[in-house]
């Protein structure tokens, strides 16, 4: 196999920038080239522009603003010579067969030999593409089809052709895999590929259906999200978010291309309404609105368009009897009698048989489906997945008694389940009628494949422990969110102490969607409503008592964060030996937010980190300014670089772009660790005391006459700048370990006694939202 070092990206479109973005974000460099604008006086216009725009785009393209200079812009015209030293070359221009073809020209032109050239085409064929090109350029030719936005999408859909080398579609996926962060599928040459096949169908026969039956679009997304574990957006959100005016494109593609014999021909109507939005402006998020908009004429109202009528009027807030009334069963949705229970069963009918129908088609694998509709789409479980929770003979029994046709991997897994576990080994159905055990690949370790092995070491209603081999244990948050409570504090203690008797490290990780949102807040304002104060004062204690245990226990500790890790969540990777994050984590103190301060020593990890740092002028108060930035804004890094940038993760700590590698990864490091293992250093302070404060309190308030701060920040930020600058204390003393987290307890004990930090409490519980009181 040959290692893809440097990557150019041909076409700086929405989709092409945010591939090179990516790339840039692996750390390897890239080429961003388009076409010359017409009169234009800078050449590189179009390139350069895109990298700009992506600089300002929230969310973000770029991990970390360092990565853009790892993207050199250039023009078609002028800069194709910069290809000579690019071991795979990305097409991403319009969907033109013509236009691509006289582009691969071009490339073939100026490539090194051996170098491998992909199209990021959402519909062509493979083979239509490599057509009259030389064999040396189909050789080296595959269809690497990336999800939008491509940092945060992590499907990639591979395909490659008869006559393909067999290294060339390794090579990349293998570069997708360990540095862009992606779940690669191998999909067949067929148009759509497997997610957009599929993924199209799906929301053609709900908007159709939903027309049909005349049902209101808000009611619509309730019954096709949450129950099914698909995102809230539903449908008509999903396409508001995509673009009302690119699925007629997408449409009329598959249209030409499919087969006559393919179902999607019965669900690509007309449809008059939004062929009207389009003309008129409504594409969606990105234009006047779509099927849901905001009014600003009318104070921002939130508004729905009626599909009866084509009128907007006010956005309703969806109570579905039929959903309500199922509850978690999906045959009880489907069988409400009431127009929602037919549009449950209708859309899941049509979507679930044509993913039945794809299997020997799209793909061989079910796996390969279920995969693409997870992660190209956004389901919680793919569409084999949902039929064997809805349980494949109800299924069936219920085609047959509408008289439709059974596809053939359906009727092989009658009286039997698509997925099953067979000493302690997931197996997946096959065309056959056998089973298949899955393999993973290697340097993937997951809890979800250890749990069919094994029980947990211990266990509570909040956490639980498990052995993951080679003398390490991992620490797994199971509560609501992953917020953290009394019982995980207490599992934790227990496990310092397995682990100083019978094992070599610990890992914290977990497989939920968060690592975890912080201290569960709810149980907070429970105890400050019946005055629990001790209750408070003792908890408090507790986890900072853990988290000190945790940072200076004889054994490494290693987290391993994905997702949120806010708050008390943010905290124990303060106090962690190192961390191996997933590369989009989102670290952050925000406890300011509900009128709160970190109380488990995040303060004071935080100021050791900045003041160890060397590279900020001398004196008390430069770490103590950064320090009090951040935690006094709630900043949250919005990926594991801008947290190394922050200093939560240090600058030895790890970084893993796959989020299936994690815990392999972070397992590795635990085990590095081990030899001659010794716990850090109690850290010391010097803090500016009383006068710091003061010039704290100051720019605090220069912020509230400008409006930028509420009364309440005022206290807060008070209680924060008491912490950071040491209380009491002056420049010629040393503050110790123990003192801050005195006065971190102090801080948060006042404030948790305010009524305006207990009515942040309550508003942020009630609407997710932080109180600007």
């Amino acid at each position: 196999m040959a290692e893809i070092k440097k990557v150019a990206v041909i076409g700086a479109g929405v989709m092409g920038a945010g591939i090179a973005a990516q790339i840039a974000n692996s750390g390897a460099p890239v080429v961003l080239l388009d076409i010359v604008p017409a009169g234009a006086t800078n050449r590189n216009a179009v390139a350069e522009g895109a990298v700009e725009k992506m600089l300002k785009t929230d969310p973000a393209p770029f991990m970390s603003k360092a990565a853009a200079k790892l993207v050199t812009t250039g023009n078609i015209e002028d800069h194709l010579d910069l290809l000579a030293d690019c071991d795979w070359i990305v097409e991403v221009v319009i969907e033109r067969l013509d236009i691509k073809q006289a582009l691969y020209g071009k490339i073939e032109a100026h490539r090194k030999p051996g170098s491998v050239v992909s199209s990021n085409t959402s519909t062509i064929p493979l083979h239509n593409l490599v057509e009259g090109q030389p064999e040396s350029f189909a050789r080296d030719f595959i269809i690497t089809h990336f999800f939008n936005p491509p940092r945060y999408m992590r499907l990639l859909e591979i395909v490659t052709g008869p006559q393909t080398r067999a290294d060339a579609g390794a090579d990349v996926a293998a570069f997708a895999d360990y540095r862009l962060g992606k779940s690669v599928v191998y999909c067949k040459d067929r148009p759509g590929f497997i997610a957009n096949r599929l993924g199209v169908y799906w929301l053609q026969s709900a908007v159709v259906t939903a027309f049909e039956l005349g049902l209101d679009i808000e009611d619509a997304d309730s019954i096709i999200g949450r129950p099914f574990g698909i995102p809230k957006t539903g449908v008509f959100g999903l396409i508001d978010l995509v673009g009302l005016d690119l699925m007629p494109h997408i449409n009329a593609s598959m249209a030409a291309s499919l087969p006559p014999e393919d179902a999607f021909h019965g669900m690509n109507r007309p449809a008059p309404l939004i062929e009207r939005m389009i003309k008129d402006g409504y594409t969606g998020r990105k234009g006047k609105g779509g099927f849901y908009r905001v009014n600003r004429e009318l104070n921002k109202r939130k508004e729905a368009i009626d599909l009866k009528t084509g009128d907007y009027r006010v956005q309703k807030r969806a109570r579905v009897e039929a959903v309500e009334a199922a509850g978690k069963s999906l045959t009880k949705l489907f069988e409400h009698d009431s127009v929602h229970g037919r549009y449950a069963w209708t859309v899941m009918r049509e979507t679930l048989s044509y993913a039945a129908a794809l299997v020997g088609d799209a793909a061989d694998e079910i796996e390969s489906i279920d995969e693409a509709m997870r992660l190209g789409y956004n389901w919680k479980s793919g569409p084999f997945e949902l039929l064997d929770k809805i349980g494949v003979d109800w299924f069936i029994a219920r085609l047959e008694q509408e008289g439709r046709i059974v596809p053939p991997i359906l009727r092989a897994a009658q009286g039997r389940s698509f997925y099953r576990i067979e000493t302690g080994k997931r197996q997946a159905l096959t065309l056959d009628g056998d089973y298949r055990t899955l393999t993973r690949p290697d340097g993937v370790l997951l809890l979800e494949d250890i749990k069919l092995n094994s029980q947990p070491v211990l266990k509570n209603g909040s956490a639980s422990v498990w052995d993951i081999g080679d003398g390490v244990l991992c620490f797994e948050f199971t509560s609501r969110m992953n917020s953290l409570d009394a019982d995980i504090v207490a599992l934790l203690t227990k496990t310092i102490e397995l682990v100083k008797k019978s094992y070599k490290a610990l890992v914290v990780y977990n497989e939920g969607s968060n690592f975890s949102v912080g201290a569960n807040l709810g149980l907070a304002l429970f105890a400050a409503n019946i005055a629990g104060w001790n209750e408070i004062q003792g908890l408090v204690g507790m986890g900072q008592f853990t988290y000190k245990a945790l940072k200076y226990s004889p054994f490494p500790v290693v987290a391993a964060p994905a997702g949120m890790a806010l708050g008390g969540g943010c905290e124990i990777l303060l106090h962690s030996d190192a961390i191996q994050a997933h590369a989009e984590t989102y670290a952050g103190l925000v406890e300011v937010g509900v009128g709160l301060i970190p109380g488990w020593g995040g303060c004071k990890e935080m100021l050791a980190r900045w003041q160890g740092l060397g590279k900020l002028p001398k004196g008390p108060m430069p770490a103590v300014a950064k320090v009090f930035e951040y935690i006094s804004t709630a900043t949250v890094a919005k990926s594991a670089a801008e947290a190394k940038e922050m200093l939560i993760l240090r600058p030895d700590d790890g970084i893993t772009m796959n989020r299936y590698r994690l815990l392999a990864d972070a397992k590795a490091k635990a085990l590095s660790l081990v030899e001659g293992y010794k716990p850090p250093e109690p850290p010391t302070y010097v803090l500016p005391g009383p006068s710091g404060r003061v010039a704290l309190n100051m720019a605090v308030d220069g912020f509230a006459r400008l409006g930028k701060a509420t009364k309440h920040d005022i206290v807060v930020s008070g209680a924060l700048a008491e912490i950071l600058t040491g209380g009491d204390t002056d420049p010629t003393e040393i503050v110790t370990e123990d003192r801050m987290l005195e006065l971190e307890r102090q801080g948060f004990m006042k404030l948790i006694r305010d009524p305006d930090t207990l009515a942040r409490i309550e508003h942020m519980l009630e609407t997710g939202k932080p109180l600007r009181n």
